[in-house]
């Protein structure tokens, strides 16, 4: 996999009307994103008012509506999406219908019990390393080599060199990579991770704008411009 598609995260259509919240939306988005070149989607399931929830009804109907798209779905774990971390555990616990996969982000308090019972279900763990700090926490785990991919995640007012540093902490980790960033730091992150021959993503997520800065009509717009910049320039022959 090079390219996934994150399409809606923790935004609400107040954001932009394109964010997907419901099946039929999350459906749809999920199958432009892959027309347009994403070859695995990460999804959050939403509460009927758009925000997120770990609730297993909303966990079914966003996986079963991602997987319409006919790659593997992964879904957020985010400390937002639950009161407590007791309360993530619970919620996971009940779900009926699993994902292929599920981001942790390693800085939340009990991320290493919510990789422990989504591992004990089958699930794969996608670590998410917000910071250099995250990242060698991660690495001390005995969780670290039965993790699929370690998530670097460059956040819109990180430093220059965030990405840069977070590569170097996890590059011989023995474990897959993929680099993206959010909101200022989206393209150029995802720029890196193209130089670097890593595994990217994009969606409305991580950015509302394309590379010029205009405003992307959904999904499928982020994942085309993508697409462009994964794609080696066409070499002129005379």
């Amino acid at each position: 996999m090079k390219l996934k598609a994150c399409i809606n995260g923790p935004r609400t259509p107040r954001e932009h009307p394109a964010v997907p919240v419901t099946a039929e939306q999350i459906s749809a988005e999920s199958i432009a994103a892959v027309r347009a070149g994403a070859e695995a989607i990460h999804v959050h399931p939403k509460n009927p008012d758009g925000t997120d929830s770990l609730a297993a009804d909303h966990v079914e109907a966003a996986v079963r509506a991602a997987r319409m798209a006919g790659v593997p779905v992964g879904v957020t774990t985010g400390a937002w999406s639950a009161p407590d971390p007791a309360s993530r555990l619970k919620a996971i616990a009940s779900w009926t219908t699993l994902p292929d996969f599920a981001s942790v982000n390693w800085h939340e308090e009990g991320a290493y019990e919510v990789a422990r019972v989504l591992l004990d279900r089958g699930v794969g763990v996608e670590a998410g390393l917000w910071s250099v700090r995250a990242a060698r926490a991660w690495l001390d785990s005995d969780l670290r080599k039965h993790c699929m991919r370690a998530l670097l995640e460059v956040q819109p007012n990180d430093p220059p060199t965030a990405a840069e540093d977070l590569v170097a902490a996890t590059f011989d980790a023995g474990v897959p990579i993929l680099l993206h960033g959010e909101g200022a730091t989206c393209w150029n992150t995802l720029r890196l991770a193209v130089s670097l021959d890593l595994p990217t993503r994009i969606g409305l997520e991580d950015s509302l704008t394309l590379p010029d800065g205009s405003l992307a009509a959904g999904n499928a717009d982020l994942v085309a411009a993508a697409v462009a910049e994964l794609e080696p320039p066409a070499q002129w022959r005379g």
